[in-house]
């Protein structure tokens, strides 16, 4: 890597890493308390993970439901590693967040009796999920919250978190204007998920994992990056690649039916709950049914289902789009790369052991979703921790601290292709001892740069007046982002292998074919953090 300048600065009491919706609830809740917020947002206004979400939020409902049986749900679905404190926490502010949404102007679809309506999806054992617009909850939240019309820098990618003494100092970025550092007492990362590594994914392009990576090489933990949810019903085409479409489960809850190529149940025998069994268990049955069948897909049939298309618009559309009619056609799914569990280890209120530098949204893990995440708990989880952050970077206000030195590291990276290629073959669904090992033996050899990051920054340029620099060209600044991306991508991808090898057993999302039961002793998380060479080790 050439030697960077800094070409430009600014100043913030807090800056939010993501422009979803946990990033964008803290800073709407920072402003209000008088914070001065900036927000890098690295694609658009709605590139989030945010705006694909189709089901809705998780939230008590008034009558019929409880805390206690959210709560109740939630840690049947976390398969023994939920923190339960966190998790009635977060479900307690459940109803307050989608006040606050709502008084925002976020509309929530509305039954006949003119109250909210409600939906129930895999393991909730009643309908308290809200949706808006059918099937587009997350574009509605994700409107609502830019409505707000708060400052976010759109194209810029956060490249280091700065630190010092008494904590984070600030955030080095790179944008259209070149590289830049946000002086900053307080950084919130809320950069999304890790679905780049694999080759299919719900997930947009830009979740590489930043995050995981911004906090580890930070010196922060991360813990249960292993459980790696995959959604079990994503459209499936032909050789499609990249970002595919979900076929939420909401559409179970309204009574579709999972079948494989010769028109039997899929799940029949798996789970007392059937199609609406807690998402690791689905998928896990449809792996299984594939293998057996050698089939690459199974079927989901929706055609008993009244008024499809006005209820789940957007999977309609993506439907029709692929040749398919709900109406009349099986819709062809298979499980895909979803939501990462585990995450950036945090209190109930996004604070990480480093001062200063906190993280909500799925690139967190609080504790609330175990080894397997609940349906629609991820909005609801967005919102709560996102509000409290913002409330909580208030503590950072009297650090007045200022960036005068950037200290170097050292950073792997792999080619990203040959990445997703072995983490798809070897730590999807079902893992093994062989595959994992050889996984992380052909991740070594893939890595094609070892390199100092970054390898020389100069204030210079910042002010310098007529001197400075020219701003770098649009092509050399998207090639540091693809830089960035790429080294967090293969960072976290070392560290997912890592913890999966380690785990033994199965649980939750995490399955090992050689190990298939669950392991009483090793009913806990392990944390990682990264030892003096900068690779990643279990914190013990």
């Amino acid at each position: 890597m050439t030697p960077v300048s800094i070409d430009w600065e600014a100043e913030a009491d807090l800056v939010v890493i993501g422009g979803g919706v946990a990033g964008l609830t803290a800073a709407r809740t920072a402003s209000l308390r008088g914070l001065r917020v900036l927000t890098l947002s690295k694609g658009g206004a709605t590139d989030t993970s945010t705006q694909y979400a189709q089901g809705g939020i998780a939230v008590v409902a008034p009558h019929g439901d409880s805390v206690g049986s959210h709560v109740h749900d939630t840690v049947e679905a976390g398969a023994g590693l939920c923190d339960v404190q966190a998790v009635r926490s977060i479900v307690e502010g459940g109803q307050a967040a989608v006040a606050a949404l709502t008084d925002l102007g976020a509309v929530f679809d509305l039954g006949r009796d003119g109250q909210i309506s409600r939906t129930r999806e895999g393991g909730h054992s009643t309908r308290r999920i809200i949706h808006a617009g059918g099937d587009a909850t997350g574009a509605e939240v994700q409107r609502a919250l830019n409505a707000a019309g708060l400052p976010v820098l759109f194209g810029a990618a956060a490249c280091e978190i700065l630190t010092g003494p008494a904590g984070v100092q600030g955030v080095l970025a790179v944008s259209d204007k070149g590289f830049g550092v946000v002086h900053a007492p307080a950084v919130l990362l809320a950069t999304g998920g890790l679905g780049q590594l694999y080759a299919l994914s719900t997930n947009p392009p830009g979740a590489t994992a930043d995050g995981v990576a911004l906090a580890l090489w930070a010196g922060a933990a991360v813990a249960d990056l292993e459980f790696v949810q995959f959604h079990p019903t994503v459209l499936y085409t032909p050789g499609g690649l990249g970002r595919r479409p979900l076929i939420s489960e909401a559409v179970r809850g309204e009574g579709g039916i999972l079948v494989d190529s010769e028109g039997d149940s899929v799940t029949a025998g798996v789970h007392p709950r059937g199609d609406l069994a807690p998402r690791d268990v689905v998928s896990r049955a449809i792996a299984a049914r594939m293998r057996a069948l050698g089939t690459d897909h199974v079927y989901l049939d929706a055609r008993a289902i009244d008024g499809f298309a006005q209820r789940f618009p957007t999977m309609t559309a993506s439907c029709l789009a692929a040749g398919i009619d709900p109406g009349i056609d099986l819709i062809p799914v298979a499980p895909a790369a979803h939501y990462q569990c585990g995450g950036v280890v945090t209190d109930p209120y996004g604070r990480t052991a480093v001062a200063g530098l906190y993280a909500a949204g799925e690139v967190a893990r609080t504790g609330l979703h175990g080894a397997n995440r609940l349906a629609s708990n991820s909005l609801l989880e967005g919102l709560v921790v996102g509000e409290r952050v913002g409330a909580a970077a208030a503590e950072r206000l009297g650090d007045r601290v200022r960036v005068t030195d950037i200290r170097t590291r050292v950073a792997e990276r792999a080619d990203r292709g040959v990445l997703q290629q072995l983490m798809t073959e070897h730590a999807s669904v079902v893992r093994d001892r062989a595959g994992l090992d050889e996984a992380i033996k052909r991740m070594k050899d893939a890595v094609t740069q070892r390199q100092t990051v970054p390898a020389a920054v100069s204030f210079a340029a910042a002010v310098a007046g007529d001197t400075a620099e020219p701003v770098p060209e649009r092509a050399v600044i998207a090639d540091r982002i693809a830089e960035i991306e790429d080294a967090a991508l293969t960072l976290t991808a070392q560290t997912l292998l890592l913890a999966a090898s380690a785990r033994t057993e199965s649980r939750g999302c995490h399955t090992r074919s050689d190990y298939p039961e669950s392991d009483d002793r090793l009913r806990r998380s392990r944390s990682v953090v990264l030892d003096e060479q900068g690779r990643p080790q279990l914190d013990r």
